[in-house]
């Protein structure tokens, strides 16, 4: 999904980076698979880093573009790093304990609680004995799975289940990814930011406080499309390529 952006970009005179999360796809890590807020921010802020110090990138017009879940992360680095000058979300997933409820369950027993003493049982278990406790990414039939439900995209070889994804979910990363809140940031968020997104999306009640809560917000491009539309289908993407170029010819 992210060479689709960084192709077009590049294109059209961008250098651009695209990088696997520690723990993901061809990068190392100690625990594969997981879903740790903290550390996927502390991989943008090194990302970000080693484009200040690369031939032929000017430190001083950096631009952060992120998709789906990495937009609360992007935007929690974003809110301490001054070297990122503009920031592109598409489909951001941005969400507060309240507002992730109803993606997992509510307030049932079943819902949010159970997940989180699921993964603080997994965290001590991996502590006691360097065993980590997965569960599928994805799957339409397991109802244990981390997104259960029919999330083509994820279960289609020729979209997103390609064989360097782990298609697993460290149980383990329940309680920081349901506690997560990056809403809370943006009124510390300094950088010009621009945000293409669909009602029909994740969270856009999540959006909407987010940009209400910006210092500077620029307006939303809200489009048509489901949320996995954004990670592969022309219509979507190409919009939101062309929304994130005409951003960072503007604030770069």
């Amino acid at each position: 999904m992210a060479g689709l952006y960084a192709r077009p970009l590049a294109a059209e005179g961008l250098t651009t980076l695209v990088f696997d999360f520690t723990g993901y796809g061809q990068s190392q890590g100690p625990v594969r698979d997981l879903e740790d807020p903290a550390q996927k921010t502390t991989d943008i802020r090194a990302a970000v880093g080693f484009l200040t110090e690369a031939d032929g990138v000017d430190a001083q017009r950096l631009g952060a573009l992120a998709v789906c879940a990495s937009a609360g992360y992007t935007v929690v680095n974003a809110a301490d790093d001054a070297r990122v000058a503009s920031l592109a979300l598409v489909a951001p997933w941005l969400h507060d304990p309240e507002l992730v409820k109803p993606y997992y369950g509510g307030d049932e027993v079943e819902g949010v609680a159970a997940r989180i003493r699921a993964g603080e049982v997994a965290r001590a278990g991996f502590a006691a004995t360097g065993v980590v406790d997965y569960v599928p990414a994805v799957s339409a039939t397991d109802e244990t799975a981390a997104m259960y439900g029919p999330y083509a995209y994820y279960l289609d070889p020729d979209r997103g289940a390609i064989p360097e994804w782990g298609a697993r979910f460290a149980v383990m990363a329940w309680p920081g990814w349901l506690t997560y809140d990056p809403i809370s940031v943006a009124g510390r968020v300094a950088q010009p930011v621009r945000i293409v997104h669909s009602r029909d999306g994740a969270v856009p009640a999540g959006t909407e406080q987010f940009h209400a809560a910006l210092t500077d917000p620029e307006d939303i491009v809200w489009t048509d499309g489901q949320q996995l539309d954004f990670y592969d289908q022309p219509a979507q993407v190409d919009t939101a390529v062309a929304a994130v170029r005409a951003h960072f010819a503007r604030t770069l």
